[in-house]
């Protein structure tokens, strides 16, 4: 029996081509690290309806994101925290309200079509998966 390879050395390739191709257009380590950490942000049910409440609307107050997604403020201020630190979310103040808002540089297609069409994918794969 030959001995194991590591997971990186293996004794041939089977599409020389095509490892190099993929290894010169890969994202870096840190860069993918980096996306993972902010997808993770995504996988929070009460932000990510934050987001799309925020798309729909351009600014709502924290009591007002609250009624819209049927929890509580406490829920939709720790979310709030959590979105603003990570860059996703602004504030403006109006005398004694914050209103809430998509960042400036917020990519508009990520909520338009990617994370829609993610949404529609699982719920294809959840209707496959209740057939079986």
């Amino acid at each position: 029996m030959a001995p194991r390879s590591t997971s990186l050395e293996h004794d041939h390739p089977v599409d020389p081509g095509r490892v190099v191709q993929a290894r010169e257009r890969l994202v870096s380590a840190d860069d993918a690290s980096r996306l993972a950490s902010l997808l993770s942000l995504l996988a929070d049910p009460v932000r990510s309806r934050i987001l799309y409440a925020l798309d729909l609307v351009e600014e709502l107050c924290v009591g007002d994101l609250a009624l819209a997604l049927e929890v509580s403020e406490d829920a939709v201020t720790y979310a709030l925290r959590i979105l603003r630190t990570a860059g996703l979310v602004q504030n403006r103040r109006d005398g004694r309200v914050i209103f809430y808002r998509l960042a400036d540089n917020f990519p508009e297609p990520l909520l338009e079509h990617c994370l829609r069409q993610l949404i529609e994918l699982s719920e294809a794969a959840q209707r496959i998966e209740d057939e079986r």
